[in-house]
């Protein structure tokens, strides 16, 4: 992936599927915009991102002019994320990663994602009553860092310090105080950075100097006096894991997934199950569509609800969730004509389509919910980077000025699940970006803030721009729908089953077919999750990227 003389061609395409075709920007109802920044076209490389205003995907786009290639561009777009949208992504929270690496023709996972702390056991969260939804204990170690910064080292061509340059003047134009403390911070990494005697020397001694140096032991003495779970170890033995993605086949396609320490293999189920029905004659929003939809999700999340956790701690039976046959009897049970109002997770080490005896999920007090936010990159040299970085900001560690996120209530208090919170383990993220690979070259990425809403989402995107042959313009301002016919991941709320939530725009008798079919019928006039969707013509190698205006998504190109 380095930036060499040579630049990576897109190998031209026998036949390019009518599902896949080039269908350009076409008028878009019911919204209108001062600008079109939030969508772009270019044949050398594009950024689409989050934020309140379009700084982030101007630090990327202008890292791509330089030269840079898409992983340094997605590092300088997440830093100044970091800072110009800090509800929704903290410099210490996490960002999860599939990197498509245009020289090996490979797509790799960096599962920026920390762990649990020593101290954060079961027991103590029990004595508290639960894990708390806010404040300093849910958080995790943070991960956001150390994943930039392994990027950096194993696909970049810049600095550190060349990255953190746009975050340092988005940190200077913002009043908050934790901002001067962070510019701080920043430029001490920096000053250690200088000391190395190559680029990668001093990518290690930024990332030593903050998880096993003065950073740490900073951390370590705050988190102490004010009543936190973070230690220097668990900051000292983070590490960035390297991983295989997981990966499923959908209409001829290729859909590339994170691990299943995210909810990223539920889409892979959704798209099995769907992949039995016909849906390229209904159109995206036809009631028969959202309802196969919504029912195929409803039995996926069913499954990710019972069996999803970190593998490194529990027996995750992956490959069984995955296979056909379980894809084949789980569809059995789609009613075409009537929703379902239980939840029904199967069994796939016996391939049962009911788990028996019947499920008991657990859940939990529930309590706020916070969002996340978007990044999608594609460079000139064939790169893609599609990350989804989250973390809520509001618990500042002292004098470093890093905020904190609290992923740690992902994590669920029932004993024995694979999503037990134990010390050392990562909490079942809903952060799941997605990429979609035709003859092993990219032709989609998604990336969605939204929590459980992101994968419900991404498939949305992904029929509109495969079975419906929409532009991502179009797909990101096509009504929306989704259901919270699940636990919740955040503190785990209870499921409401036969619930669909839907744009008005999707028109009146849309929703009351809806209604006659025994969903649970509302409508929400706000986005439905926030997508970005990145396109790339197989043949031409034209970028195409879109993010919706109406959730403040940017895109730009060149």
């Amino acid at each position: 992936m380095r930036r060499i003389a040579r630049s990576f061609v897109f190998a031209l395409v026998a036949a390019v599927t009518t599902a896949m075709c080039w269908s350009g920007h076409l008028p878009v109802a019911n919204f209108v915009h001062a600008d079109d920044s939030w969508r772009a076209e270019g044949s050398q490389g594009v950024v689409v991102a989050g934020g309140p205003g379009p700084e982030a995907a101007e630090a990327g786009i202008a890292v791509l002019k330089d030269g840079g290639n898409a992983v340094d561009a997605t590092a300088a777009t997440l830093l100044v994320l970091s800072v110009i949208d800090p509800g929704n992504f903290c410099f210490g929270g996490e960002v999860p990663w599939l990197v498509y690496d245009g020289e090996r023709k490979t797509v790799e996972v960096l599962a920026g994602q920390g762990v649990a702390p020593r101290l954060a056991t079961r027991e103590h969260f029990a004595a508290k009553g639960g894990i708390p939804p806010t404040g300093i204990e849910p958080a995790a170690v943070p991960a956001a860092l150390d994943a930039i910064l392994t990027a950096l080292d194993r696909y970049g061509t810049i600095t550190f310090t060349r990255a953190a340059q746009p975050m340092l003047v988005a940190l200077g134009n913002r009043p908050d105080p934790w901002c001067g403390d962070l510019a701080k911070t920043i430029r001490e990494l920096i000053d250690v950075e200088k000391t190395a005697t190559d680029r990668r020397q001093g990518l290690r001694r930024v990332a030593d100097h903050f998880y096993r140096g003065p950073i740490a032991w900073r951390i370590d003495k705050w988190s102490r006096a004010s009543g936190g779970l973070l230690r220097y170890a668990d900051l000292a033995t983070h590490t960035t894991r390297i991983e295989q993605p997981v990966t499923g086949e959908y209409r001829g396609l290729t859909v590339v997934k994170c691990g299943i320490w995210t909810q990223g293999p539920m889409l892979l189920q959704t798209l099995q199950l769907l992949e039995g029905f016909e849906l390229a004659p209904l159109g995206p929003t036809d009631p028969q569509c959202v309802h196969l939809a919504v029912e195929s999700l409803k039995l996926a999340l069913a499954d990710r609800d019972a069996y999803y956790g970190d593998p490194l701690f529990s027996d995750v039976p992956l490959r069984e969730l995955l296979a056909p046959s379980y894809a084949e009897t789980r569809r059995s049970l789609i009613d075409r004509g009537r929703a379902s109002r239980e939840l029904r997770p199967g069994d796939p080490l016996t391939a049962s389509p009911l788990k028996s005896p019947a499920a008991k999920p657990a859940a939990g007090a529930g309590g706020p919910q916070r969002d996340t936010t978007t990044c999608l990159v594609a460079d000139r040299f064939g790169n893609v980077v599609a990350a989804t970085p989250s973390g809520w900001g509001g618990t500042t560690a002292g004098d470093t000025g890093v905020q904190l996120g609290s992923r740690l209530r992902s994590l669920t208090m029932e004993a024995g699940h694979a999503n037990e919170v134990l010390p050392g383990k990562r909490p079942r993220i809903t952060l799941t970006p997605t990429i979609v690979l035709k003859d092993n070259r990219p032709v989609l990425a998604v990336s969605v803030a939204g929590g459980d809403l992101q994968d419900q989402v991404s498939l949305q995107m992904l029929l509109a721009t495969i079975d419906f042959a929409r532009s991502p313009a179009q797909a990101v301002t096509l009504p929306r729908y989704s259901t919270a016919h699940h636990i919740g991941s955040f503190s785990q709320p209870p499921a409401k089953l036969g619930s669909l939530t839907i744009n008005p725009e999707a028109g009146p008798a849309v929703l009351e077919r809806l209604k006659a079919l025994g969903h649970e019928v509302s409508e929400s006039a706000g986005p439905i999750g926030h997508p970005c969707v990145l396109r790339i013509d197989p043949v031409t190698g034209r970028k195409e990227a879109a993010g919706d205006p109406r959730a403040k998504r940017h895109a730009r190109a060149h």
